[in-house]
C-alpha cells in the first residue's frame, strides 16, 4: 500500500553552489519533504547536504540543465504541491505553507510565485507578461537606454502594484509553487532549455492547457541571484538569449520565424550591451530574468 501524498514538498536544484544550497536548506522546515537535485557538482555539495541535513533526499545527476533536474526532483516526491527553487533562495518561516495554500486556493491555479526581493530588500520583477516577439525585440534593444519604455514596462509589469495578487503570464522559476497534476499533465519542464526560459515555457504551456499562473505576495522570499552563474556572466547572458530565441520561435510559429532574424540581432546587442554596462557599473549580478 502506497503512503498518502504529502501536502507540499520542496525541490532545490543546484550546481556548484554548496554554500548556497546549505543556506537555502537552513531556512526550510525540517518536516517538509525536501529533495536536492545536484547536477554534476564537483564542490562536495551532495556530501555536505547529507552531513548537515540527513532528512533531505539527494539526487545526483549529470549536468543536464535546470529543467531536467527539476523534473527528476518532482518525480521523487508525492506531494500535491511541489515548490521548485534555486539554491540561492532564502525562505521565510511561513513560505512553504503559504505557497501551498495559494497554489490550491482555486482549482484552476497551476502555478504561483511569491513576492521576491534582493538581499537589500529591493523588489525583483518576478512576475511578468509573456514576451511576444515585438515586445521581446524592443525590450532587449531599449531597456538600458530608456528603462521606462512602454515595452519594458509592459513586459515587466512594473506599473502594477506588487502588493496585490493577480494572474500573470509567468512567475520566476527561482521559487514557484506547482500543482502536481497540472505539472504532470503538460509534461513538466522542457529539458531543451538548459538554463533560463524553462519557467516561461512551462507556464505558457500551462496557460495553453487552461490553467492559471498567479503572482501572490502571500509570502516573501529572498533571491540572492546568479549563484551558479555569477562567475560566468557572459555565458549566462548567451544562455538567456538562446532561451528567448527558442521560446519565441517555438511559441509564435510563422510570426516568430519571420521576426527571428531581427530578434537575434536584438538579443546579440542586448548581450553585449548588458555585459559591458554591468562591468562598467560593477553590476556583475543582475537579475537572471532580464
Amino acid at each position: 500500500m502506497s503512503r498518502p501524498a504529502d501536502a507540499v514538498a520542496v525541490v532545490v536544484v543546484t550546481h556548484q553552489t554548496r554554500d548556497e544550497v546549505l543556506g537555502c536548506l537552513a531556512t526550510l522546515p525540517p518536516d517538509v519533504p525536501t529533495v536536492v537535485v545536484d547536477t554534476g557538482s564537483t564542490d562536495g555539495t551532495p556530501g555536505a547536504v547529507r552531513a548537515s541535513f540527513p532528512h533531505v533526499r539527494v539526487l545526483e545527476l549529470a549536468n543536464a540543465g535546470f529543467g531536467r533536474g527539476a523534473n527528476a526532483g518532482v518525480r521523487a516526491t508525492d506531494a500535491e504541491v511541489v515548490i521548485v527553487a534555486n539554491a540561492d533562495v532564502r525562505f521565510a518561516e511561513d513560505a512553504t505553507v503559504a505557497l501551498a495554500a495559494a497554489a490550491t486556493a482555486e482549482d484552476t491555479i497551476a502555478a504561483v510565485g511569491p513576492h521576491v526581493v534582493y538581499p537589500s530588500g529591493r523588489r525583483q520583477a518576478s512576475a511578468r507578461a509573456l514576451p511576444d516577439p515585438i515586445t521581446a525585440i524592443l525590450h532587449a534593444l531599449l531597456r538600458w537606454w530608456v528603462p521606462t519604455n512602454r515595452w519594458t514596462t509592459r513586459y515587466r509589469q512594473s506599473d502594477v502594484d506588487p502588493s496585490h495578487a493577480r494572474d500573470v503570464g509567468w512567475v520566476s522559476g527561482c521559487v514557484i509553487g506547482l500543482r502536481r497534476s497540472a505539472f504532470d499533465a503538460v509534461g513538466g519542464f522542457d529539458p531543451g532549455y538548459p538554463l533560463y526560459l524553462e519557467d516561461v515555457d512551462l507556464e505558457a504551456r500551462l496557460a495553453d492547457a487552461g490553467w492559471r499562473v498567479r503572482y501572490d505576495p502571500v509570502t516573501t522570499v529572498v533571491h540572492r541571484v546568479g549563484a551558479s552563474t555569477g562567475g560566468r556572466r557572459w555565458r549566462s547572458l548567451v544562455w538567456h538569449a538562446r532561451g528567448l530565441d527558442r521560446f519565441v520561435a517555438r511559441r509564435y510559429g510563422a510570426a516568430g520565424q519571420v521576426l527571428r532574424p531581427l530578434l537575434r540581432v536584438a538579443l546579440a546587442a542586448w548581450v553585449v550591451v548588458t555585459y559591458l554596462t554591468e562591468r562598467t557599473l560593477g553590476r556583475g549580478r543582475s537579475t537572471t530574468a532580464e
